[in-house]
């Protein structure tokens, strides 16, 4: 309402003076004033429903028209200043308005009807002289529209709360229900039930928080799967030889206590068994500090040609009792930046990994090449292979990819999750590729370019 009016007698006042203009074209502009023009000015004026006055220097009217009738203000009493004049009768009063300035504008009101009405007067200075143009334009009673336009602005804006409040909580429904599905199954998720699914929406946001839910929910059901088959093969670990050496030592108490070769034997076993705890417990000490990140590398330049011959030597008696055939494709003097003693627990269990999983009688392939950019260690086997399926979680501790919990007294079960930190630790690339049934390839790359702050 406070708004409408002034914005609606602004645009009033602009149109008269718009209708001024015009009339000072058709009126003053020409050197002399001919009857067509004049009609032009008359019709301008009833087009604009208003009434006009033209006055000369002296206050003469030479000019004037009306398309309102009892509603023009210049033909009839009102109060300017205080004074009562009619400003078609009163043109020297009138030409006063303008003499210090080239506009006038005023809103009067009717003292007949109180109808306010605005008169807007303007100097003219042209080649046929000095002339004074007033023209009179009632304002319409604008409360009645006012209230018209409120009452359908409210019913308008109710209509819109109401639409936009039905729309909200349809839109608030479609998006809650499937959050409150997926709080229900993040609580089953919580009680240890991985047979859960998140299921999204038809929007983005809440479809990618169902994928990220989904994903962590398999990963949370893998890791759970780990920790169970950790468990039970630390224990098979543990229990295996404890039960040996309980056993064995029943058998030095009661059967060979006095015969020295069978003692010796089952000595040997129950020293053999506490061996293998002793490094089972140092792999898993060492792992755990690898993987806390308490791994101190000692690395220098050193010659990994002589580390491969060195390690391989140390398999010699397996070989030979195995009667594998052993392939070395060993580049020589390729020297390499790293910690030398624990590049050497890599090769070393690569290569112990190789014969572990191979048939006696078959072939392993050791390979060691560089280039101007990396070195690149392999040990190629023609072992059972591993499923793809399998792939991502063999350099995980005690990850077995059969689940069956057969010790080897050959090693721990710790081998690749040693090898993984050590590799980690370094930076260094790694991985393996293999066909189920065929074979595996271990291998890792060292970059021949290293950064000169470890030197």
């Amino acid at each position: 309402m406070f708004l409408i009016r002034p914005y609606y007698r602004n645009n009033k006042l602009e149109s008269i003076k718009t209708l001024s203009y015009s009339l000072e074209k058709y009126i003053i502009d020409n050197d002399y004033i001919v009857d067509a023009d004049l009609e032009k000015a008359l019709q301008i004026t009833i087009n604009n429903n208003a009434c006009s006055v033209l006055f000369n220097q002296h206050g003469h009217v030479i000019y004037s028209s009306d398309s309102i009738g009892a509603q023009c203000l210049l033909k009839r009493s009102i109060k300017l200043d205080d004074v009562d004049v009619v400003p078609m009768k009163n043109g020297s009063y009138m030409i006063e308005k303008l003499a210090n300035a080239s506009e006038y504008e005023v809103i009067v009101s009717s003292q007949i009807n109180d109808l306010e009405s605005i008169i807007y007067g303007q100097k003219i200075d042209s080649n046929l002289g000095t002339y004074y143009l007033f023209v009179n334009s009632p304002l319409e009673p604008i409360e009645s529209v006012v209230r018209f336009v409120l009452n359908q602005y409210y019913l308008f804006t109710s209509f819109i709360l109401i639409l936009s409040l039905a729309i909200s909580l349809y839109l608030a429904s479609k998006i809650s229900h499937p959050l409150i599905k997926m709080k229900n199954e993040a609580v089953k998720l919580a009680h240890g039930n991985y047979d859960t699914t998140f299921v999204g929406s038809g929007y983005s946001e809440v479809n990618e928080l169902a994928n990220t839910l989904n994903d962590a929910k398999d990963k949370l059901s893998k890791i759970d799967e780990l920790r169970r088959d950790l468990i039970a093969n630390v224990s098979h670990d543990l229990k295996t030889p404890l039960t040996m050496i309980k056993a064995y030592a029943e058998m030095i108490l009661d059967i060979s206590g006095d015969k020295k070769e069978k003692r010796e034997e089952h000595l040997n076993v129950i020293i053999k068994e506490v061996n293998y705890l002793d490094n089972l417990i140092k792999d898993m000490q060492e792992l755990s500090k690898m993987q806390a990140g308490y791994i101190v590398l000692n690395k220098y330049n050193f010659d990994l040609s002589s580390k491969v011959l060195e390690v391989i030597h140390l398999f010699d008696v397996m070989i030979h009792e195995k009667s594998f055939e052993v392939e070395l494709n060993v580049q020589p003097d390729v020297f390499v930046y790293a910690d030398e003693v624990k590049i050497g627990q890599v090769i070393y269990n690569f290569i112990s990994n190789a014969f572990k999983n191979s048939d006696d009688h078959t072939k392993v392939i050791i390979n060691l090449t560089a280039n101007e950019d990396f070195t690149r260690f392999e040990v190629v086997d023609q072992g059972s292979g591993i499923k793809e399926e399998d792939l991502p979680y063999i350099w995980d501790r005690y990850y077995k990819i059969e689940k069956k919990f057969i010790r080897n007294h050959q090693g721990t079960g710790l081998g690749l999750a040693i090898v993984k930190a050590i590799l980690d630790a370094h930076n260094i690339a790694y991985g393996v590729e293999s066909e189920y049934g065929k074979g595996s390839i271990f291998y890792f790359k060292i970059s021949n370019y290293y950064d000169e702050n470890d030197l």
